[in-house]
């Protein structure tokens, strides 16, 4: 499902931002977007949108991946910065391997990380080569 199939208040019918698609949008329509890398492979969705309380900046999109009708699909959060928009097909694209986001540092729906914690948030920006305060690329 896409953001626009979640639009109950209409905000995406006039696009005034001047590009491909809105430059803001409302986090519960982004809920449930398919995420797809560049080779078409189907990554997952969001579950979840992760936003910092101190600075109101969007820190993590958390995706599921695997499992069958939630059983056993593993949650991994991705620096927000990591994720483009794709207007075209309405989805997000993150440019990353499916076989190496299999070996992405996850967790479980009831063993959620620390997330304000500077060392796990180091951990996953060097893991996807993002930082996610700046939005700046890392050596991967």
């Amino acid at each position: 499902m896409s953001y626009l199939d979640r639009d109950t208040y209409g905000m995406y019918k006039s696009n005034r931002s001047g590009g491909p698609g809105p430059s803001v949008m409302g986090a519960d329509t982004l809920i449930g977007n398919d995420v797809y890398n560049e080779k078409e492979e189907d990554l997952g969705d969001i579950k979840e949108i992760m936003m910092d309380t101190r600075t109101g900046r969007v820190n993590y999109a958390v995706l599921s991946f695997g499992g069958f009708l939630g059983m056993g699909e593993k949650l991994f959060a991705v620096p927000w910065g990591a994720l483009k928009l794709d207007t075209q097909h309405e989805r997000f694209i993150l440019n990353v391997d499916k076989d190496r986001l299999k070996d992405a540092p996850g967790f479980d729906k009831d063993h959620w990380p620390d997330m304000a914690d500077k060392n796990w948030a180091r951990s996953i920006d060097t893991y996807y080569g993002i930082d996610t305060y700046s939005g700046e690329s890392l050596p991967l």
